[in-house]
């Protein structure tokens, strides 16, 4: 059994570390450094390596982030001590006119990032920030609020993508993305990957060892903030995110890992892992970690066209069904009864409560369910002709999705529509209460992006499979590349685009797919 990693390795935190558990650890990086205790410093380094980003735009305000990394991918090359970072917001790039401005703390208990709320702000507009420390100016940021609550939004347009490995192809598909005239940006996870695996690429992670500690995460997101196309993407737009496996490690579900660690030292490794997903990405203060737990789950609205119920598929799952005497994670598997069992969850009890109150009440038009995974089911057949099904994704858990879409269905919410990715492949699907009857009646539209690098799955012996799925409405997993929506009140519209060749940055993207859903209607059309 692997031994618990020596997850903080900074040496101001040594002695502490050796008396205090994870718990408290993370009670104090969520005690605020004061400006007047950040240091004077200076650096001939650029100390703005990864770039700049803004997240959770509110009609008020938003995120901006930076993390100060003059040398990213060894441990970051900062002394060890809070570090003063300067910023501004402006109504225009040259920043001639500044709106706010402020002092923050790049505290080395989160790895010199800095995460600020700006508040104030007017409603439904553009707006650039940049950061200054250490001599150094930052690149500029462009970032927007929402329309104020309840307010009429003609038209929302974001993007979706998930599933960068690093090694399997260059990140052409952000280059298009940040060219792009999109409102935000949604990640819904594999934002990094924990393995190595060769690709089609030269390039490789930063190290073939396999991260567990805070250190050696924190090298991992910097490696991947090194492509200037998913810089780019970051600067031109506000980015809401969500995780899925790999941001810890493959297939994990709560405490139980893949390779059947103790959960004691997997929560350790999940503890690392959660804190460097916070100090790399622009999250809001109520997810700052405490210890293994994270606050993910969250809901943000674009004036009265459309609310995203941003949801966590990993932290509070049961662990994956019928795989006794075999690997841990998911597994394909002839059907068995523990899929179906009533107790079992992949929100979690909290989480699935939160979400149907907030569906509930919802006012908006449309309502976006922003989640890691495809929901609908897709049943496959062994030799013998029994169904077969991988028990890492929903189909692992028929019976929470059942209850769910069940709920749904009665509550008669407003335009429900949901995104996922995880997959490695486009897909449009009509869910339905019974999948098995084609005359059940489609509960709402999902829709699933395509992975922006990692290697698609097998195209034709998954296409030989869709005649016994016929709530499948496309499928296509040749091509990376994310998914493009345009939401007015009465209209979603979401199109598939894919680059031709994930190994050349400069690569072309078409349009692969599209497809229409019109308000008050769950089904789907293509356009």
């Amino acid at each position: 059994m692997r031994q618990p990693p020596r997850l903080f390795r900074d040496a101001t935190l040594d002695s502490l570390a050796r008396r205090r558990c994870l718990i408290g650890l993370s009670a104090i990086f969520a005690s605020t450094v004061t400006p007047a205790a950040a240091a004077e410093w200076k650096t001939q380094d650029d100390p703005f390596t990864l770039g700049v980003a803004s997240g959770d735009p509110s009609a008020d305000g938003f995120v901006i982030w930076t993390r100060l990394a003059p040398r990213p991918t060894e441990g970051g090359g900062m002394p060890e001590l809070p570090v003063g970072v300067d910023w501004t917001v402006a109504a225009d790039e040259a920043h001639t006119r500044v709106l706010r401005r402020g002092r923050a703390t790049a505290d080395p208990r989160l790895g010199h990032a800095v995460h600020v709320e700006v508040e104030g702000l007017d409603p439904d507009r553009w707006y650039w920030y940049r950061f200054t420390a250490g001599g150094a100016a930052s690149p500029t940021g462009r970032t927007r609020t929402s329309p104020a609550p309840g307010a009429q939004a003609a038209r929302l347009r974001f993007a979706f993508a998930s599933c960068q490995h690093y090694e399997h192809g260059l990140f052409g598909a952000y280059r298009h993305m940040a060219q792009d005239d999109l409102d935000l940006v949604l990640h819904l996870g594999d934002y990094i990957y924990e393995g190595s695996s060769a690709g089609k690429v030269a390039r490789r992670h930063e190290t073939k060892e396999e991260p567990v500690t805070l250190a050696q995460y924190r090298n991992r997101y910097a490696c991947y903030r090194s492509d200037p196309h998913l810089r780019a993407a970051h600067r031109n737009f506000p980015w809401v995110v969500t995780w899925d496996d790999h941001e810890v490690e493959n297939d994990y579900a709560a405490d139980q890992s893949q390779n059947r660690d103790d959960p004691k030292w997997f929560l350790q490794r999940r503890a690392a892992a959660y804190q460097a997903y916070y100090e790399h990405l622009p999250l809001r203060r109520a997810s700052l970690p405490r210890g293994p737990d994270m606050l993910l789950y969250r809901r943000l609205a674009f004036g009265d066209l459309a609310t995203f119920h941003v949801l966590d598929n990993r932290q509070y799952r049961s662990d994956q069904p019928c795989g006794e005497g075999r690997r841990g994670g998911g597994n394909m598997v002839p059907n068995c009864g523990a899929r179906f069992d009533p107790l079992a969850t992949l929100w979690g009890n909290a989480q699935e409560k939160w979400l149907d109150d907030g569906l509930a009440g919802s006012r908006s038009r449309w309502n976006i369910l922003a989640q890691s995974l495809m929901m609908a089911q897709l049943t496959y057949r062994d030799a013998v002709g029994q169904p077969v099904h991988w028990t890492d994704g929903w189909d692992g858990y028929a019976a929470p999705r059942a209850r769910f879409l069940a709920r749904l269905a009665a509550a008669k919410v407003a335009n429900p529509v949901t995104i996922g990715g995880d997959i490695h492949s486009f897909w449009a699907n009509e869910l339905r209460q019974d999948f098995d009857d084609p005359r059940s009646p489609v509960v709402m539209p999902e829709f699933v992006g395509t992975s922006i690098s990692s290697r698609g799955i097998p195209y034709e012996s998954t296409m030989k499979v869709l005649p016994a799925n016929p709530h499948v409405r496309f499928f296509e997993s040749r091509q990376r590349g994310y998914a493009r929506c345009e939401v007015t009140p009465s209209r979603w519209q979401t199109g598939f685009l894919g680059i031709a060749d994930a190994a050349d940055d400069q690569s072309a993207i078409r349009t692969v797919a599209s497809f229409v859903v019109e308000s008050g209607r769950p089904d789907l059309n293509r356009d």
